[in-house]
């Protein structure tokens, strides 16, 4: 479809913020998503461009948590195997049964996301005792990138909330994994629509650019800052996907 100059540069300058509350606390689709059928993009075609977009600016962010040590790559290469698997899985899923369940069930989750995170005393910098070793985790994780191929909304503060509660791993280290389990389970998306043709690859090329520039500010800023600026930034991109969900819900 022919998109205007004006609007091209209009929906990259989008991706940037989006990409900057992604990389912090996840919910970047919350801005990206509506600018994208505003500008009048078929939704089949809106979701694949979008997943196109934002998975260069998970990639960015992934790589700037994984340069300030966060995450160590070899070790957590297993756990990102078991969520490419369910993503895919997800992905596949689908297309074949109606997902219609989860717009009730998810934002009951995401509202007690916002909770635990505004009243859990873990929910700082310091690792704490983890309920589950990295092998124990492999099927949670693989649970959530089940989700995120399936419906999607929420993957980050999902992916974040168990690493602390379960992995016993501080706000911004789990922040930094996160986005490397985010980045796993965007790809099978991606190849998904790829394969069925249904990215825009210009508008997609255009929106990442401004995808990396936002998540590498907002990695650093979330590295510089820590939990301070984490914590309260997940609370509203929890309680923000939460409204959205339940406002589609009732649109029909």
């Amino acid at each position: 479809m022919m998109l205007s100059t004006f609007a091209y540069a209009a929906l990259a300058a989008t991706a940037a913020l989006a990409g900057f509350v992604d990389s912090v606390a996840g919910g970047g689709g919350l801005i990206t998503v509506p600018a994208l059928l505003y500008a009048g993009l078929p939704p089949a075609l809106m979701l694949g461009t979008n997943k196109a977009q934002s998975v260069c600016g998970t990639a960015l962010a992934a790589f700037r948590y994984h340069r300030a040590g966060l995450f160590r790559l070899r070790p957590n290469l297993p756990l990102a195997g078991f969520v490419l698997a369910g993503a895919a899985a997800g992905a596949w899923t689908i297309q074949h049964i109606d997902a219609g369940v989860l717009r009730l069930l998810i934002p009951l989750l995401l509202i007690a996301v916002a909770l635990y995170t505004l009243l859990s005393p873990r929910m700082h910098d310091h690792d704490g005792d983890a309920a589950l070793g990295p092998r124990g985790y492999w099927p949670v994780g693989s649970g959530i990138g089940f989700y995120d191929g399936f419906f999607g909304p929420g993957t980050g503060q999902f992916f974040a909330i168990t690493l602390v509660s379960l992995r016993g791993l501080g706000l911004t280290r789990a922040t930094g994994l996160t986005k490397l389990l985010n980045l796993t389970s965007n790809l099978a998306s991606v190849v998904v629509f790829a394969l069925g043709g249904r990215i825009a690859w210009g508008l997609a090329a255009a929106m990442a650019c401004g995808a990396m520039g936002g998540a590498w500010l907002g990695s650093h800023f979330a590295t510089r800052h820590g939990a301070q600026v984490i914590r309260p930034m997940l609370i509203v991109a929890s309680l923000a996907l939460t409204a959205n969900l339940v406002r589609q819900w009732f649109a029909g």
